[in-house]
C-alpha cells in the first residue's frame, strides 16, 4: 500500500489568526489554536508568519504571534 495516498488526498481552507500571551510566544500559539478549535474543526497544521510584541516601561509586557491555521474541508 503507497503510505503517501494513505495519508494524503485532503483539501484544505486556511485562516489566518492571532494569538496572544503575557508569558510568551509558545503559549500565543497554543492560545490561538484553542481559541480557533471552538469554531473551526479538522484541524491539520499551522504556520507562524510573523511575532510582535508590546512594550511597556522597558520590558515584554505581552506577545502576539499570527499564524496561518489549515482545516480539512470536504471528505
Amino acid at each position: 500500500m503507497n503510505t503517501s495516498a494513505a495519508a494524503g488526498n485532503h483539501s484544505y481552507k486556511v485562516v489566518e489568526v492571532v494569538g496572544s500571551s503575557d508569558k510568551g510566544s509558545d503559549e500565543a500559539v497554543r492560545n490561538a489554536i484553542a481559541d480557533a478549535s471552538d469554531s473551526l474543526h479538522h484541524l491539520a497544521w499551522f504556520e507562524v508568519v510573523s511575532q510582535r510584541g508590546h512594550i511597556e516601561d522597558g520590558k515584554v509586557a505581552h506577545f502576539q504571534v499570527t499564524l496561518k491555521i489549515g482545516f480539512r474541508i470536504g471528505k
